[in-house]
This record gives C-alpha cells, structure tokens and sequence, in this order.
C-alpha cells in the first residue's frame, strides 16, 4: 500500500498543527511578515483550510496566543469619548479584562514570557498589533511618535500586571480597580497624547 503524498487533509490534529506553525511563524517572523500561504505550507495543508479554520491572519493569530478576548471588539470602548479620558478607559478596559477568569490566560502567558523568548516575542506582537496599534491609530499625533508612545503604555500596563497578577504586590495586588485607574489613568494618558519631551 502506497502512502499518499500531499497536503494534509483535515481531521482533528490539523487545527493543532496550523496553530503549532502559527505560533512558530508569528514568533520568528512577526505578525506583519507572516503569511496565511507561509505558515500552511509548514502545517502541510492548503491555505485554504486555514482561513476555514480561522478565518483571518488576526483570528489565527488571536487563536495562536490563546487569547481569551478579541482586542478587536474592545477597542472600539477605549478610543469612544473625549480624547483626555483615554488613558482612563484604557487602564479600566484593561483591569477588567485582566480581573475576569479571561484574565488567567494572560497571566500564564505573562509568565511564560519571561523565561521563554518565543513567548516573549509572542506576547510583543500581541501588544503590538492587537492592541497598541489600533488604539495609537486613533491619536492625531506626530506619527514618528508613535513607536515611543506605544512603547511607554505598554511598559506601564504590562508593569501593571506583572505587579497586580503575578507578583502580587500589595497594596496594587489587591486594590479596587477604580482607584487604580485614577493613579496610573493619567500616566498612561500622557504617554498617549501629552508631550514627550519634559
């Protein structure tokens, strides 16, 4: 009996091995660089069976992380109103998200990402691409800025988590949502839109 030679036909392990050259792919790569045809052909199936699977580059992505949430669908909460209450929104946003049972994903990936550079890199382009992005896209600030400023939210709120979640330092650890964002909401507004330079 010959053995068929090929893509891959779908059957339950396939899911798994698109998301194993997903993870690979966008580690290695990056979101941008990585492509649908580039990560099926290390999956050894056809591409189309990946957007059946996952639809899109950012739902196989969002699938990659194990992302309990769709940044896509929170987005739109933090960047509606006034332009000065956005650090507070976002920080409220985030604390929600990361106060829920979603939150236990994030808190293992957390973790994972700093004794596993692939996590790490994971988790990057996570910040990068799901969340900092389409929140800085919004700004009406100098656009060279933007890599700065995206890099000062996200060193903020990933310190947050780090300090509230897995750390666990009191008094932060166990402090009321509302009055964290009343102490680091205007932190987090002026690395969006206040000046940067003192």
């Amino acid at each position: 009996m010959t053995r068929r030679t090929g893509r891959r036909p779908g059957n339950p392990d396939t899911r798994e091995v698109i998301l194993v050259a997903a993870r690979a792919a966008f580690a290695e790569r990056g979101f941008d660089a990585a492509s649908i045809r580039a990560i099926a052909a290390a999956a050894e199936v056809d591409p189309a069976l990946v957007h059946h699977y996952f639809g899109s580059k950012d739902q196989l992505f969002l699938a990659a992380m194990n992302s309990p949430v769709d940044p896509g669908d929170l987005i739109p909460r933090i960047v509606a109103g006034p332009r000065d209450g956005l650090g507070e929104r976002l920080v409220r946003l985030f604390l929600g998200v990361w106060d829920s049972p979603a939150g236990a994903a994030g808190v293992a990936l957390l973790r994972s990402s700093v004794t596993h550079d692939w996590s790490a890199r994971l988790l990057r382009e996570f910040l990068i691409t799901q969340v900092l992005r389409r929140v800085l896209d919004h700004l009406d600030v100098d656009p060279a800025e933007l890599p700065m400023r995206g890099s000062l939210v996200a060193s903020q709120m990933i310190g947050l988590a780090m300090m509230r979640y897995v750390i666990k330092l009191e008094p932060v650890a166990s402090a009321a949502p509302e009055t964290l964002v009343a102490a680091i909401g205007p932190t987090v507004q002026r690395y969006l839109t206040g000046p940067l330079d003192g």
